[in-house]
């Protein structure tokens, strides 16, 4: 895909040109004045007649209400058609409504096999030219996605759209042209994320997420070490090896590492769930659950490629990525509820349920990035609980951190990124829930099944230490839904969320001196 600014006097001599419009405060029903086509330039250079037949159509038709779309077609000359799409009230326009714009012009132009497309570089999408082109071309590059890797592709193959003409003053066009090129960046990343996540668990092993993990590390210069199952052994990771015992996949460490920051400074460190499939182990998911459980690595993926996307930007910052990556499989070998596993920090963790997998997983992997790199802030992002999922629906991920102001600067990096946060609570009145009976931890809380997200992020923060940390439940984000115009499948959340975490990290530490 292209997205390439164009001046409103040349974006008018294109074949399909896509106009965004308000409604009327209140709606249609309001009976209040709506908005006019002609406040875009690009509207101003269009031939008389065009104009007529869609002011036209606006006036007898078309309301501008949220959702609705119609065309104007015709029949001679350069333009094929001209297609109103509206945004409803502007007064109750957001922030995350400007993640939406590209992803319905190129969702509606893929169904209609349009491959190339104009529409103005409206004031709707910000003020901040860069910014505003930097989300519509990362939004117009997710949309653009589909996973048919495994369908057989039609005769015409698949729709795709090519090019996106944005009509700008031409002034704007190099802050413009810097945020497409990031927003490119960042959208293909999101992308390969999701490439990665959608591949079936039997395709997508420990073994294969970092042989992926390495590729990617090694064509942009991140330093890549994979841990095998004896390394694990010498550093006493007994939660990632008790997890993958039931499998005939070995368990996998993967460790990306890219150091272009100020010399000194403490790094950001990102661990990331790398469960490749999720059966629940001896406590077996039911038929409902267990479907989409190749995607319970989707908080790994999201590193590897949060980190690719850091390094194609060239920030300058000192990123560190670990992911552990095993198999959660039901066998002979498998790990057991009450089985007690010793872990690299030496507390142990009792097994109440072996589906509580990636909270044990993560254990090794929070004390080893604590210990070994003394990180300025060390983030974790996984799909750890349906309990997150329920409290929160589909549309944010839920953050946990006892410090009230990192918790505020983390939200406010969710609403910028586009992967939305929203805090719950890390009080230690929810402590003697996950308190073992014979071990240091129990991996479930012990009581009833209320508060299961906040027991998750309580047993974690057990293995940080005094790092300053936050735990990201992104399970209410895995998958998409349809109101976002994205294929189904994997969302690639935390891609998005990590790089503007980078860009924004000097203002969460400072440099040693």
């Amino acid at each position: 895909m292209k997205i390439i600014p164009l001046s409103p006097k040349d974006a008018a001599r294109q074949k399909n040109i896509f106009l965004p419009l308000f409604s009327a405060e209140g709606g249609s029903a309001s009976g209040g004045q709506k908005e006019s086509p002609g406040k875009e330039e690009l509207f101003s250079y269009l031939p008389p007649s065009h104009q007529m037949a869609v002011k036209e159509l606006c006036k007898k038709e078309f309301h501008g209400d949220e959702g609705e779309t119609k065309s104007v077609w015709f029949p001679k000359g350069r333009i094929n058609r001209i297609r109103l799409f509206g945004w409803g009230d502007k007064q109750k326009w957001n922030y995350r409504k400007n993640q939406l714009v590209a992803r319905r012009y190129v969702q509606y132009a893929k169904g209609e096999r349009i491959s190339e497309l104009t529409t103005p570089f409206g004031a709707s999408l910000g003020t901040n030219k860069k910014a505003a082109a930097s989300i519509f071309a990362s939004s117009a590059v997710m949309a653009g996605f589909d996973f048919n890797k495994y369908k057989e592709a039609p005769k015409n193959g698949w729709p795709e759209v090519k090019t996106i003409y944005l009509a700008a003053d031409k002034k704007d066009f190099l802050e413009i042209q810097r945020g497409i090129r990031e927003g490119m960046i960042v959208g293909e990343e999101v992308n390969a994320c999701r490439e990665l996540s959608n591949t079936p668990g039997g395709d997508m092993t420990p073994r294969h997420l970092a042989q992926a993990a390495t590729t990617s590390a090694k064509k942009f210069g991140v330093r890549a070490k994979i841990l095998d199952e004896k390394q694990m052994k010498r550093l006493n990771m007994g939660g990632v090896l008790g997890v993958a015992r039931g499998s005939d996949e070995k368990p996998r460490f993967i460790i990306l590492e890219y150091m272009r920051g100020p010399k000194g400074q403490k790094p950001l460190v990102l661990v990331g769930k790398g469960v490749t499939f999720d059966t629940g182990g001896l406590n077996l998911k039911p038929d409902q659950y267990i479907y989409e459980m190749h995607m319970d690595m989707s908080g790994g993926a999201a590193v590897i490629h949060g980190i690719t996307a850091i390094a194609r930007l060239k920030l300058p910052i000192n990123v560190v990525g670990l992911i552990p990556a095993v198999e959660n499989m039901p066998s002979g070998s498998s790990y057991r509820p009450g089985d007690l596993l010793k872990t690299m920090s030496g507390k142990t963790i009792e097994v109440l349920n072996t589906d509580a997998e990636g909270r044990v997983i993560l254990s090794d992997a929070l004390y080893y990035g604590a210990t070994k790199y003394k990180p300025g802030l060390m983030v974790d992002l996984a799909t750890l609980t349906g309990a997150a999922h329920v409290a929160l629906g589909s549309y944010c991920s839920a953050v946990f951190t006892k410090d009230e102001k990192l918790q505020e600067k983390l939200v406010e990096v969710g609403k910028n990124s586009g992967d939305y946060m929203w805090p719950l609570p890390l009080w230690d009145e929810y402590l003697p829930e996950i308190k073992g009976t014979f071990g240091d931890l129990a991996n479930a809380g012990k009581g009833d099944r209320y508060g299961g997200a906040i027991q998750g992020a309580k047993f974690l923060e057990q293995f940080v230490g005094k790092t300053p940390w936050a735990h990201f439940d992104i399970a209410p984000r895995m998958t998409t839904v349809d109101s976002e115009y994205l294929s189904k499948g994997a969302s690639g959340v935390g891609v998005r969320y990590i790089v503007e975490l980078a860009k924004e990290y000097k203002s969460f530490t400072t440099p040693i001196h």
